[in-house]
Protein backbone atom coordinates (compact mmCIF):
# COMPACT_ATOMS: atom_id res chain seq x y z
CA UNK A 1 0.00 0.00 0.00
CA UNK A 2 1.15 3.74 -0.84
CA UNK A 3 2.50 5.65 1.99
CA UNK A 4 0.48 8.58 2.74
CA UNK A 5 1.99 12.47 3.62
CA UNK A 6 0.11 14.98 5.36
CA UNK A 7 -0.75 16.86 2.60
CA UNK A 8 -2.34 13.73 1.19
CA UNK A 9 -3.98 13.19 3.98
CA UNK A 10 -5.12 17.04 4.09
CA UNK A 11 -6.26 16.46 0.76
CA UNK A 12 -8.62 13.36 1.62
CA UNK A 13 -9.95 15.83 4.59
CA UNK A 14 -11.31 18.56 2.04
CA UNK A 15 -12.32 16.38 -0.81
CA UNK A 16 -14.89 14.20 1.91
CA UNK A 17 -16.13 17.38 2.85
CA UNK A 18 -16.67 18.05 -0.59
CA UNK A 19 -18.51 14.49 -1.14
CA UNK A 20 -15.99 13.40 -3.21
CA UNK A 21 -16.00 9.40 -3.61
CA UNK A 22 -13.17 7.27 -3.02
CA UNK A 23 -11.86 6.38 -6.13
CA UNK A 24 -11.95 10.36 -7.11
CA UNK A 25 -10.09 11.12 -3.95
CA UNK A 26 -7.89 8.35 -5.01
CA UNK A 27 -7.17 10.43 -8.73
CA UNK A 28 -6.84 13.27 -7.41
CA UNK A 29 -3.79 11.97 -5.16
CA UNK A 30 -2.73 9.74 -7.28
CA UNK A 31 -2.73 6.60 -5.24
CA UNK A 32 -5.16 3.02 -5.32
CA UNK A 33 -8.39 3.39 -4.17
CA UNK A 34 -7.40 0.76 -1.98
CA UNK A 35 -5.08 3.02 -0.35
CA UNK A 36 -7.90 5.59 0.37
CA UNK A 37 -10.24 2.79 1.78
CA UNK A 38 -7.96 1.45 3.67
CA UNK A 39 -6.55 5.08 5.31
CA UNK A 40 -10.42 5.87 6.22
CA UNK A 41 -10.43 2.43 8.05
CA UNK A 42 -7.46 2.79 10.00
CA UNK A 43 -7.11 6.33 10.63
CA UNK A 44 -10.85 7.77 10.67
CA UNK A 45 -12.74 8.67 14.25
CA UNK A 46 -15.78 8.28 15.64
CA UNK A 47 -16.87 12.11 14.45
CA UNK A 48 -15.07 11.63 10.61
CA UNK A 49 -11.67 11.47 9.25
CA UNK A 50 -9.82 14.70 10.50
CA UNK A 51 -6.13 14.76 8.52
CA UNK A 52 -4.69 15.57 11.87
CA UNK A 53 -5.89 13.20 13.80
CA UNK A 54 -4.99 10.41 11.18
CA UNK A 55 -1.18 11.96 10.69
CA UNK A 56 -0.60 11.77 14.48
CA UNK A 57 -2.01 7.78 14.24
CA UNK A 58 0.22 7.27 11.24
CA UNK A 59 3.22 8.40 13.19
CA UNK A 60 2.82 6.81 15.93
CA UNK A 61 2.66 3.31 13.57
CA UNK A 62 5.41 4.14 12.51
CA UNK A 63 7.54 4.77 15.62
CA UNK A 64 6.22 1.43 16.84
CA UNK A 65 7.67 -0.48 13.78
CA UNK A 66 10.91 1.36 14.16
CA UNK A 67 12.30 -1.70 15.78
CA UNK A 68 13.98 -4.30 13.53
CA UNK A 69 12.07 -6.80 13.33
CA UNK A 70 13.69 -10.40 13.23
CA UNK A 71 12.68 -14.20 12.56
CA UNK A 72 13.23 -14.71 16.71
CA UNK A 73 11.47 -17.59 18.32
CA UNK A 74 8.23 -15.96 18.98
CA UNK A 75 7.68 -14.99 15.40
CA UNK A 76 8.56 -18.42 14.26
CA UNK A 77 5.98 -20.10 16.38
CA UNK A 78 3.53 -17.61 14.84
CA UNK A 79 3.80 -18.28 11.51
CA UNK A 80 3.87 -22.08 12.30
CA UNK A 81 0.92 -21.81 14.12
CA UNK A 82 -1.31 -19.35 11.53
CA UNK A 83 0.03 -21.95 8.91
CA UNK A 84 -0.68 -25.34 10.27
CA UNK A 85 -3.64 -24.64 11.89
CA UNK A 86 -5.22 -21.89 9.64
CA UNK A 87 -3.32 -22.45 6.53
CA UNK A 88 -2.89 -18.81 5.80
CA UNK A 89 -0.65 -17.59 3.32
CA UNK A 90 2.60 -15.31 4.49
CA UNK A 91 -0.06 -12.05 3.40
CA UNK A 92 -2.65 -13.20 5.14
CA UNK A 93 -0.15 -14.01 8.48
CA UNK A 94 1.10 -10.33 7.91
CA UNK A 95 -1.59 -8.21 7.55
CA UNK A 96 -3.36 -10.48 10.66
CA UNK A 97 -0.32 -9.63 12.82
CA UNK A 98 -0.34 -5.83 11.68
CA UNK A 99 -4.22 -5.45 12.59
CA UNK A 100 -3.77 -6.81 15.84
CA UNK A 101 0.25 -4.96 16.52
CA UNK A 102 1.61 -8.70 16.59
CA UNK A 103 5.46 -8.88 16.65
CA UNK A 104 6.04 -9.85 12.60
CA UNK A 105 8.24 -10.05 9.67
CA UNK A 106 7.51 -9.22 6.28
CA UNK A 107 5.94 -11.44 3.88
CA UNK A 108 9.10 -12.00 1.40
CA UNK A 109 10.85 -13.36 4.72
CA UNK A 110 8.27 -15.56 5.78
CA UNK A 111 8.60 -17.29 2.35
CA UNK A 112 12.43 -17.57 2.78
CA UNK A 113 11.62 -19.38 5.81
CA UNK A 114 9.02 -21.78 4.57
CA UNK A 115 11.76 -22.25 1.66
CA UNK A 116 14.68 -22.88 3.81
CA UNK A 117 12.47 -25.20 5.96
CA UNK A 118 11.50 -27.27 3.06
CA UNK A 119 15.07 -27.64 2.13
CA UNK A 120 15.97 -29.09 5.71
CA UNK A 121 12.95 -31.40 5.14
CA UNK A 122 10.74 -29.99 7.15
CA UNK A 123 7.08 -30.00 5.70
CA UNK A 124 5.54 -26.14 6.41
CA UNK A 125 5.26 -25.61 2.48
CA UNK A 126 2.57 -28.34 2.52
CA UNK A 127 0.12 -25.66 4.24
CA UNK A 128 0.71 -22.90 0.73
CA UNK A 129 -1.81 -23.02 -1.64
CA UNK A 130 0.34 -23.40 -4.68
CA UNK A 131 3.27 -25.59 -2.69
CA UNK A 132 5.91 -22.98 -3.46
CA UNK A 133 5.78 -24.18 -7.00
CA UNK A 134 5.81 -21.07 -8.60
CA UNK A 135 9.22 -20.07 -7.79
CA UNK A 136 11.23 -20.16 -10.17
CA UNK A 137 13.94 -17.96 -10.06
CA UNK A 138 17.02 -17.07 -7.89
CA UNK A 139 15.28 -13.91 -5.53
CA UNK A 140 17.10 -10.55 -6.24
CA UNK A 141 18.81 -11.55 -9.76
CA UNK A 142 18.19 -10.94 -12.79
CA UNK A 143 19.71 -10.46 -16.42
CA UNK A 144 19.59 -7.19 -17.92
CA UNK A 145 18.35 -6.61 -21.11
CA UNK A 146 20.07 -4.59 -23.36
CA UNK A 147 18.60 -0.82 -23.96
CA UNK A 148 15.68 -1.45 -21.99
CA UNK A 149 13.32 1.29 -21.43
CA UNK A 150 11.57 1.25 -17.98
CA UNK A 151 8.16 1.59 -17.02
CA UNK A 152 8.63 4.66 -15.15
CA UNK A 153 9.23 6.02 -19.21
CA UNK A 154 5.93 4.96 -20.25
CA UNK A 155 3.70 7.98 -21.07
CA UNK A 156 1.10 8.25 -18.30
CA UNK A 157 -1.93 7.74 -20.82
CA UNK A 158 -1.11 4.94 -21.21
CA UNK A 159 -2.43 3.77 -18.21
CA UNK A 160 -5.36 1.52 -19.93
CA UNK A 161 -7.68 4.13 -20.48
CA UNK A 162 -6.81 4.49 -24.02
CA UNK A 163 -6.96 2.31 -27.16
CA UNK A 164 -3.68 0.44 -27.99
CA UNK A 165 -1.94 -0.25 -25.39
CA UNK A 166 -0.78 -3.38 -25.22
CA UNK A 167 0.80 -5.81 -22.26
CA UNK A 168 2.81 -9.39 -23.24
CA UNK A 169 3.91 -12.64 -21.08
CA UNK A 170 4.53 -16.13 -22.07
CA UNK A 171 2.52 -19.16 -20.27
CA UNK A 172 4.43 -22.44 -19.85
CA UNK A 173 3.43 -25.63 -18.94
CA UNK A 174 4.80 -27.64 -15.71
CA UNK A 175 8.35 -28.52 -17.07
CA UNK A 176 8.97 -25.37 -18.70
CA UNK A 177 9.39 -26.94 -22.02
CA UNK A 178 6.15 -25.66 -23.86
CA UNK A 179 5.06 -22.21 -24.29
CA UNK A 180 2.16 -20.02 -25.47
CA UNK A 181 2.56 -16.31 -26.19
CA UNK A 182 -0.33 -13.97 -24.84
CA UNK A 183 -1.28 -10.27 -25.62
CA UNK A 184 -3.81 -8.41 -24.09
CA UNK A 185 -4.83 -4.81 -24.78
CA UNK A 186 -5.47 -3.03 -21.79
CA UNK A 187 -8.81 -0.61 -22.71
CA UNK A 188 -11.05 -3.64 -24.47
CA UNK A 189 -9.18 -7.15 -22.63
CA UNK A 190 -9.15 -7.83 -26.72
CA UNK A 191 -6.51 -10.61 -25.86
CA UNK A 192 -4.57 -12.66 -28.66
CA UNK A 193 -2.88 -16.36 -27.74
CA UNK A 194 -0.48 -17.81 -30.47
CA UNK A 195 2.25 -21.64 -29.97
CA UNK A 196 5.76 -20.78 -29.51
CA UNK A 197 6.76 -23.90 -31.43
CA UNK A 198 10.68 -23.17 -30.81
CA UNK A 199 9.78 -22.89 -27.23
CA UNK A 200 11.01 -19.32 -25.82
CA UNK A 201 13.59 -18.14 -28.38
CA UNK A 202 13.14 -14.54 -28.47
CA UNK A 203 13.81 -14.03 -31.97
CA UNK A 204 10.71 -16.18 -32.60
CA UNK A 205 9.01 -14.65 -29.74
CA UNK A 206 9.35 -10.92 -31.25
CA UNK A 207 8.68 -12.50 -34.60
CA UNK A 208 5.59 -14.01 -33.27
CA UNK A 209 4.66 -10.53 -31.41
CA UNK A 210 5.08 -8.92 -34.81
CA UNK A 211 2.99 -10.85 -36.76
CA UNK A 212 0.23 -10.64 -34.06
CA UNK A 213 -0.14 -7.20 -34.24
CA UNK A 214 1.19 -6.29 -37.60
CA UNK A 215 -2.66 -6.02 -38.52
CA UNK A 216 -3.84 -3.49 -36.10
CA UNK A 217 -0.66 -0.80 -36.80
CA UNK A 218 -2.53 1.17 -39.14
CA UNK A 219 -5.62 1.77 -37.17
CA UNK A 220 -4.08 3.22 -34.49
CA UNK A 221 -3.97 -0.10 -32.46
CA UNK A 222 -0.99 -0.18 -31.23
CA UNK A 223 0.67 2.45 -29.26
CA UNK A 224 2.92 0.76 -26.66
CA UNK A 225 4.14 -2.78 -25.54
CA UNK A 226 4.43 -3.70 -21.79
CA UNK A 227 6.19 -6.81 -20.23
CA UNK A 228 8.94 -8.21 -17.93
CA UNK A 229 12.25 -9.15 -17.69
CA UNK A 230 12.48 -12.47 -19.07
CA UNK A 231 14.90 -12.96 -21.29
CA UNK A 232 12.80 -13.82 -24.05
CA UNK A 233 12.21 -10.18 -24.76
CA UNK A 234 15.78 -9.57 -25.59
CA UNK A 235 15.00 -9.15 -29.33
CA UNK A 236 12.39 -5.89 -28.15
CA UNK A 237 13.96 -3.71 -30.29
CA UNK A 238 12.83 -5.30 -33.24
CA UNK A 239 9.36 -5.16 -32.13
CA UNK A 240 9.89 -1.46 -32.12
CA UNK A 241 11.27 -1.03 -35.47
CA UNK A 242 8.23 -3.25 -37.08
CA UNK A 243 5.50 -1.65 -35.11
CA UNK A 244 6.79 1.99 -34.62
CA UNK A 245 5.65 1.33 -31.04
CA UNK A 246 8.13 1.67 -28.24
CA UNK A 247 8.32 -1.77 -25.50
CA UNK A 248 8.44 -0.95 -21.95
CA UNK A 249 9.81 -3.24 -18.94
CA UNK A 250 8.32 -3.51 -16.07
CA UNK A 251 10.57 -3.40 -12.58
CA UNK A 252 11.92 -7.00 -11.88
CA UNK A 253 9.93 -9.33 -9.89
CA UNK A 254 6.76 -6.51 -10.11
CA UNK A 255 4.10 -8.84 -12.15
CA UNK A 256 1.53 -6.51 -10.81
CA UNK A 257 2.76 -3.78 -13.06
CA UNK A 258 1.80 -5.41 -15.65
CA UNK A 259 -1.76 -7.11 -14.37
CA UNK A 260 -3.78 -7.05 -17.01
CA UNK A 261 -2.47 -9.88 -18.99
CA UNK A 262 -1.51 -11.69 -15.40
CA UNK A 263 -5.66 -11.78 -15.10
CA UNK A 264 -5.71 -12.50 -18.48
CA UNK A 265 -3.16 -15.65 -18.15
CA UNK A 266 -5.81 -16.55 -15.56
CA UNK A 267 -8.50 -17.14 -17.78
CA UNK A 268 -6.59 -18.79 -20.38
CA UNK A 269 -5.42 -21.45 -17.30
CA UNK A 270 -8.99 -22.45 -17.11
CA UNK A 271 -8.25 -24.48 -20.30
CA UNK A 272 -4.64 -24.87 -20.48
CA UNK A 273 -3.06 -26.31 -16.89
CA UNK A 274 0.30 -26.97 -16.47
CA UNK A 275 0.30 -30.87 -17.15
CA UNK A 276 1.14 -32.57 -20.78
CA UNK A 277 -2.11 -31.55 -22.25
CA UNK A 278 -0.47 -28.12 -22.47
CA UNK A 279 1.65 -28.99 -25.21
CA UNK A 280 -1.47 -30.77 -27.30
CA UNK A 281 -2.91 -27.62 -28.84
CA UNK A 282 -2.84 -26.82 -32.32
CA UNK A 283 -2.44 -23.86 -34.19
CA UNK A 284 -6.06 -23.86 -34.99
CA UNK A 285 -7.03 -24.78 -31.18
CA UNK A 286 -5.31 -21.90 -29.83
CA UNK A 287 -7.07 -19.18 -32.38
CA UNK A 288 -10.46 -20.82 -31.15
CA UNK A 289 -9.51 -20.56 -27.85
CA UNK A 290 -8.74 -17.34 -28.29
CA UNK A 291 -11.62 -16.19 -29.79
CA UNK A 292 -13.95 -18.12 -26.95
CA UNK A 293 -12.31 -15.23 -24.64
CA UNK A 294 -12.75 -12.68 -26.61
CA UNK A 295 -16.66 -13.35 -26.34
CA UNK A 296 -16.87 -14.17 -23.10
CA UNK A 297 -18.41 -10.55 -21.52
CA UNK A 298 -16.49 -8.58 -19.09
CA UNK A 299 -17.38 -6.70 -16.12
CA UNK A 300 -14.18 -4.33 -16.30
CA UNK A 301 -15.61 -3.18 -19.48
CA UNK A 302 -19.49 -2.67 -18.59
CA UNK A 303 -20.14 -6.89 -19.82
CA UNK A 304 -19.42 -6.17 -23.30
CA UNK A 305 -17.86 -8.65 -25.42
CA UNK A 306 -14.05 -7.81 -25.80
CA UNK A 307 -13.90 -8.46 -30.01
CA UNK A 308 -16.62 -5.78 -30.34
CA UNK A 309 -15.29 -3.32 -28.57
CA UNK A 310 -11.38 -3.93 -29.42
CA UNK A 311 -12.69 -3.38 -32.98
CA UNK A 312 -14.74 -0.53 -32.68
CA UNK A 313 -12.35 1.14 -31.71
CA UNK A 314 -10.17 0.26 -34.25
CA UNK A 315 -12.36 1.72 -36.94
CA UNK A 316 -12.89 5.10 -34.59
Amino acid sequence: MAQLNQMQRYAIYLYLKEKKTQAYIAGQINVSKSTISRELKRNGGKRGYSWRQAQELADMRKERLKEPRKMCGQVRRRIEKYMREEQLSPEQIVGLCRNKDYLMVSKSSIYNYIHKDKEEGGDLWENCRFKLKYRRRPVGKYIPIKNRVGIELRPPEADGSRFGDWELDLMSDSEGKNFKLTLVERSTLFSIIRNLHNGKVAAEVAKTVVDALLPFKRGGGVKTITTDNGTEFYEHEYITRKLGSPVYFTNPYCSWEKGCIENTNMLYRQYLPRDPSFALWSDDDILELQHKLNRRPRKKIGFELPYRKFYLSLQS
